[in-house]
């Protein structure tokens, strides 16, 4: 059971839909990219001699030719590296070297930072835009390649926010019932539609990727080959059934933009990777209408723990609308989530602990790491380090990390609830709490904000807000007032370095 058959069936059955599109201009049909797929396999394992299980990486910035480079390793037996195009040369080459990819697809802007990585294990770098790619596309076309379920088909690395990334092993099966999940919970009218592929294909937007090419979707490459705000409305107005994975800070910068852009061709932002605040998914409702979709899912089980459809986010007569649309939404169908105490029992109702899963979408554990591949399956169920807790309709409410519960004076302090009320606050923009580590209490809570406004905040004023909210122990001892938030390359706030940055303020 090989996923590249997807592609080939609808090069088949589709032959003339648009499949690659560059801004609003189609580039390919399906039956072009399935033949382009046929030959680039034929390349890899004839021209670079790769064997069924070789790795190959993708160091590019979202482009054309990415979705025909994935297939043509899958349709070759092979097993695709996808690598986020804005990390640094050394995490380059970690991946690489951990990988032991052979053969990396890079964009021109890349070239120059890969090819010195090069060695005993990466034979060659290719660069996407040259004379040199568009030869290997002239061999023969070679049959898709017969692969097992379990056998390996992406490794997904990890953003490494807390140490070296680790290459989550994704078989054929994991990424089938992925796409399975996709129009059974996250996106489920399924007329022909568009993709806009904004956020980077080595991750989410890339994964939902395979779901589209089984209903034969339209792929829309951003003429940037990313995320820009008035680009992506200009898409959205060109392209019908739109739809696109964005993180929660993708989704705030598309409200924040105050011109009038017309979004009849919406179909759905799935949004996912890192909390959506509820003012922020209420404006997005407010301005869109129904076509909020969200997802919660990890790389270890990808795009797949729970969902929280449009129809649900549209249910605004529903006595718990709200609560539901601060929740993550039910477990998906390929499944079973729980949440756990630290021996693994599961939790009644309403208490919280980790959120453990198992089912058809959680990987086969980490490449070369046996040791923390031990520690995230234990007895059949993936252990996330998130930590929530259900309510009695079977909705799942993520707390926090593990690693970034507060523990003050003894109480659990979630920094998300927190951070849920100061967002609320007129002159707040962006908000991030952590705790500080503090002689009497163990721990206090502190709150990184940016502000809407250029003038002086007494933090007097947010204290006073929190007390009005939330329980006095739960309320910051410090504000500190910031231009921005760090953030990791997809976007997710990097509380690693807020810490780093409270030390100093010792």
């Amino acid at each position: 059971m090989n996923i590249a058959i997807h592609m080939k069936r609808a090069g088949s059955a589709f032959p003339e839909y648009p499949a690659i599109a560059k801004g609003s201009t189609v580039l390919r049909t399906y039956n072009e990219v399935a033949e382009r797929v046929s030959r680039l396999a034929s390349a890899l394992t004839g021209h670079f001699r790769l064997e069924q299980g070789d790795r190959v990486a993708l160091t590019m910035c979202n482009c054309p030719e990415y979705l025909e480079i994935l297939y043509a390793c899958w349709h070759a037996g092979l097993v695709a590296v996808p690598v986020n195009a804005k990390l640094h040369q050394n995490e380059f080459s970690y991946i690489l070297e951990n990988s032991q990819a052979k053969v990396c697809f890079a964009t021109h802007d890349l070239v120059e930072t890969i090819a010195p990585l090069a060695g005993d294990t990466l034979e060659a770098v290719v660069d996407v835009s040259a004379q040199d790619y568009r030869q290997l596309l002239e061999c023969d076309p070679l049959p898709v390649v017969s692969r097992a379920p379990r056998d390996p088909a992406w490794l997904f690395y990890t953003s490494g926010t807390t140490g070296k990334p680790k290459g989550a092993v994704l078989s054929h099966r994991n990424l089938l019932a992925s796409s399975f999940c996709y129009f059974a919970d996250v996106d489920q009218e399924s007329p022909w539609r568009t993709i806009l592929h904004a956020a980077p294909m080595s991750h989410g937007s890339g994964v939902y990727a395979l779901a589209h090419v089984m209903q034969a979707s339209c792929h829309v490459i951003p003429e940037t080959g990313g995320f820009d705000v008035e680009e992506i409305y200009h898409l959205i107005e060109s392209w019908p059934a739109a739809v696109f994975f964005a993180a929660p800070t993708m989704v705030k910068r598309l409200l924040d933009h105050q011109a009038d852009s017309d979004t009849t061709n919406l179909k759905t932002i799935i949004y996912g990777g890192g909390p959506m605040y509820l003012e922020d998914c209420l404006a997005g409702l407010e301005r869109y209408g129904p076509k909020l979709a969200q997802l919660y899912g990890q790389g270890e089980s990808p795009m797949t723990i729970t969902a929280l459809n449009s129809r649900i986010h549209a249910e605004k007569d529903h006595p718990r609308w709200l609560q539901r649309l601060s929740s993550v939404g039910t477990p998906q169908s390929a499944v079973q989530v729980r949440v756990a105490d630290p021996e693994g029992d599961w939790l009644p109702t309403g208490e919280v602990g980790e959120v453990l899963v198992q089912g058809e979408t959680v990987m086969n554990g980490y490449w070369r790491n046996p040791q923390a591949s031990a520690e995230t399956l234990r007895n059949g169920w993936l252990h996330t380090g998130d930590y929530g807790c259900f309510d009695e309709e079977g909705f799942l409410t993520l707390k926090d990390r593990s690693n970034d519960l507060i523990i003050s004076g003894g109480t659990n302090i979630y920094p998300r609830e927190v951070e849920e009320v100061l967002i609320k606050h007129p002159d707040v923009s962006e908000v991030a709490v952590i705790g500080r580590p503090d002689r009497e209490w163990g721990e206090v809570v502190v709150a990184y904000v940016v502000t809407s406004t250029d003038g002086e905040i007494d933090d007097k004023c947010f204290d006073s807000f929190c007390i009005d909210n939330i329980a006095r122990f739960k309320r910051p001892r410090f504000y500190r007032t910031v231009d921005s938030l760090p953030k990791s390359s997809y976007g997710k706030v990097l509380k690693t370095k807020l810490r780093k940055m409270e030390q100093e303020c010792e």
